[in-house]
């Protein structure tokens, strides 16, 4: 049996995105795996953008690092990919009346977002009789596995977790003071010791992600109805799939002269910038024409409602709605974290690895819930894997 991880870290350095404890999650997973559950360090790949010794985590290299993941991958194999970064929810761009949904997503540290969709059709390709257990300890994560089944999520009652026992080990207890923004302010006690922190969300706002987007292209008409065609215009062929499947149906659209959805949603000036795209570079669309596209609604945001994935394991940091926390303690005190990933050490640490997928999101449920927080994490598997050991 194959142990097998990608480990990906996002901190936006420098940028209106910045987060501070993304890579220390990843390199506390890649010894977690090692030491707890026999991984070898050659079989974990590691994507952080804090140390250009590594490889970075933009979009194309993301999701080269997922597909050989699972291209290598053989029956019996356990496959593991933990995520720290921003999520966001980009909402649909068709204009067509019955396209309502949203593309949940993982921001890579170029802002080549990588959708829901994306992610499922990586998991459909991972050969029976292996599994992989995706965490993603980041904002709007609950529903990443596109149509991965709830297991514990939006209708699991607070009241069923609170017969767990949590223990209470993972290291401070607290109130955490919620405040408008992205930056949160948070009061942690620890030991007994008053102690102050930070929290941001790990939610990329759309104002913001447009924002990156304008000050990378130059272009100040991109706004919120425009995203996903601007995404093809930045990163062409590096596009993800589903970014290709929505600028090939709006190409076809647009060349047959058909006014109506698409062409009516992104307005005048994004036809206007079609136009002179084509005019200037006749394979301007051509990494998105050759893109297999079923029908319109592949490019539909939101649920497919395709047959449930049976391979694939997704811990969520948080449900679809709400935002995952990044703690920034203070000096004298661990470095940051994100909320989910610091749960998941220590309930490993307290369990000698020995726990559940189940056990260990109610554990997490538990756990933040007492601390203060309102994220709550999230189980999404076919019903053979609930009790299924955590990793392996």
């Amino acid at each position: 049996m194959g142990k097998k991880a990608v480990l990906i870290g996002c901190n936006y350095t420098g940028t209106k995105a910045e987060l501070k404890g993304c890579s220390n999650d990843v390199k506390k997973m890649q010894r977690c795996l090692i030491d707890r559950y026999g991984f070898s360090e050659g079989d974990i790949k590691i994507l952080i953008d804090t140390d250009d010794s590594y490889t970075q985590p933009t979009g194309r290299n993301i999701r080269n690092a997922l597909a050989l993941l699972i291209k290598s991958a053989e029956t019996g194999d356990v496959l593991f990919v933990h995520y720290s970064g921003h999520g966001t929810r980009l909402p649909a761009e068709t204009g067509e009346e019955d396209d309502t949904g949203y593309d949940e997503c993982i921001v890579p540290c170029d802002m080549n977002l990588i959708t829901d969709d994306d992610i499922r059709e990586l998991v459909d390709k991972v050969p029976k009789g292996c599994r992989i257990t995706f965490v993603s300890d980041s904002c709007h994560s609950g529903g990443l596995i596109d149509d991965a089944k709830e297991q514990i999520g939006e209708s699991c009652k607070d009241d069923c977790e609170d017969k767990e026992e949590n223990g209470s080990g993972l290291g401070f207890v607290g109130t955490i003071i919620q405040k408008t923004g992205d930056a949160l302010q948070s009061a942690f006690s620890h030991d007994n010791i008053a102690e102050d922190s930070t929290l941001t969300n790990r939610s990329l706002p759309l104002d913001t992600l447009v924002d990156i987007l304008k000050q990378k292209t130059g272009n100040h008409n991109i706004n919120v109805g425009n995203v996903r065609p601007t995404l093809f215009d930045v990163f062409g062929e590096d596009s993800t799939p589903k970014i290709k499947k929505f600028m090939k149906v709006l190409m076809d659209t647009f060349k047959g002269g058909n006014g109506g959805g698409f062409l009516g949603k992104i307005g005048v000036l994004a036809q206007d910038f079609l136009k002179e795209k084509f005019e200037n570079n006749a394979d301007y669309g051509k990494p998105a024409m050759e893109t297999e596209v079923g029908g319109k609604q592949d490019a539909y945001a939101g649920s497919k409602k395709n047959k449930l994935p049976e391979n694939g394991i997704l811990i969520s940091g948080c449900q679809s709605d709400q935002t995952s926390a990044d703690a920034t303690p203070s000096a004298d005190r661990a470095e940051p974290f994100g909320a989910l990933s610091h749960a998941i050490q220590m309930i490993i640490q307290e369990t000698d690895g020995k726990v559940s997928n189940r056990e260990l999101v109610v554990k997490a449920r538990n756990s933040l819930k007492k601390q203060g927080f309102k994220q709550r994490p999230g189980l999404y598997c076919d019903d053979k894997h609930v009790d299924s050991p955590f990793i392996c």
